[in-house]
């Protein structure tokens, strides 16, 4: 005998027992950040030893956060949240690379080593979940700390990619628009 489960009918709970269809825009941003959590952990199986990794292992732990935040609308049993002091700890790092890293001169493609190459995917994951958080947040409460550390999180990957190519020696792969091409 097959035994029926809640979620075959489309539905899903969030912490407080709640029942939700599985196209509620909380879902999908629950959705969203559990696939961004999970590119995190792409990153991190090509990612060396060291700074980074320990970075991206925060990140993660960070994002199942505010993936139960955003399962526990009314607040029972609240643990954890995402705080501003997340968000200055992104900053610091945001800083730190920027002062490592050339500064920027033209628009940069996603690639080089296999993991700047799986920090930039995260990072388009990571927009992904920020927009569907927006989202949510124009219809439900959330917390406004959620979107802020999403959006400095995915400036936070930008960098690291960079970094990640720069300590392999693997150049930029930059963008030319027409003006910039040879004869443009």
């Amino acid at each position: 005998m097959t035994r029926k489960h809640h979620g075959d009918r489309g539905q899903t709970s969030l912490f407080d027992g709640a029942r939700l269809s599985k196209t509620d825009a909380r879902i999908a941003a629950l959705g969203a950040v559990d696939e961004f959590n999970s590119a995190i952990g792409v990153a991190m199986s090509s990612c060396p030893a060291g700074d980074h990794l320990d970075r991206l292992a925060w990140i993660q732990t960070r994002l199942f956060t505010l993936g139960s935040d955003l399962a526990n609308p009314g607040g029972r049993a609240r643990g954890d949240r995402i705080t501003a002091g997340d968000t200055a700890t992104l900053d610091m790092w945001l800083d730190g690379y920027r002062v490592d890293l050339p500064p920027l001169q033209h628009f940069i493609l996603p690639g080089g080593t296999p993991a700047a190459a799986s920090v930039n995917l995260a990072r388009t994951v990571c927009r992904r979940a920020e927009r569907e958080v927006f989202r949510l947040a124009s219809e439900a409460q959330v917390s406004p700390d959620v979107p802020v550390f999403l959006n400095r999180l995915s400036d936070v990957l930008f960098e690291l990619a960079r970094a990640l190519n720069h300590e392999a020696g693997v150049p930029e792969n930059v963008w030319l628009g027409p003006r910039d091409r040879p004869g443009g």
